[in-house]
C-alpha cells in the first residue's frame, strides 16, 4: 500500500478497507486481517492500524469479536456508501467546484466528459 501526503495514514487505511467492502471483496461477516497482520503487510505501526479499525468500528462498519478478531459488520456496504458520499459532498465537491470555476469548465462540457468516461468503462 502506498500512502499519500496530506491525509492521515489511518484514514488512508480506513479508505482502503472501505474500498474492499464497496468492491465486494470483503462482505458482511468476513474476517479481516488482525491488527498485527495488517500492520506487517502494509509496513506501518500496529497503533496506526488500530486507529483505523477503531474509526471503522465507531462507524459500525467493522466489529470485534474479543479474542477472535475483526469482522465486516452488518449493512457495512450501505454504511460505507453513506460515509463516502458524505465525505465527497462535504470535502471533495467544494474543491471540485472551485477547480471547475478556475478552469472555466461548464457543466455541459463536464457532462460530455463523464458520459465518455462511462462509455469507456462499460467497454472494459
Amino acid at each position: 500500500m502506498e500512502f499519500k501526503d496530506g491525509k492521515a495514514i489511518y484514514v488512508q487505511i480506513a479508505d482502503y478497507i472501505s474500498e474492499k467492502i464497496l468492491k465486494g471483496k470483503w462482505i458482511e461477516g468476513d474476517r479481516i486481517p488482525s491488527v498485527r497482520e495488517f500492520a506487517v503487510d502494509i509496513e506501518v505501526n500496529p497503533n496506526t492500524v488500530m486507529r483505523a479499525y477503531s474509526y471503522l468500528q465507531d462507524e459500525g462498519i467493522i466489529y470485534n469479536k474479543r479474542g477472535i478478531g475483526y469482522f465486516v459488520g452488518e449493512n457495512s456496504m450501505e454504511k460505507v456508501l453513506k460515509l463516502k458520499k458524505d465525505d465527497f459532498i462535504q470535502v471533495e465537491l467544494p474543491y471540485f467546484f472551485k477547480t471547475l470555476d478556475m478552469l472555466n469548465i461548464d457543466f455541459e462540457a463536464l457532462k460530455v466528459m463523464y458520459e465518455k468516461y462511462q462509455l469507456e468503462r462499460s467497454i472494459k
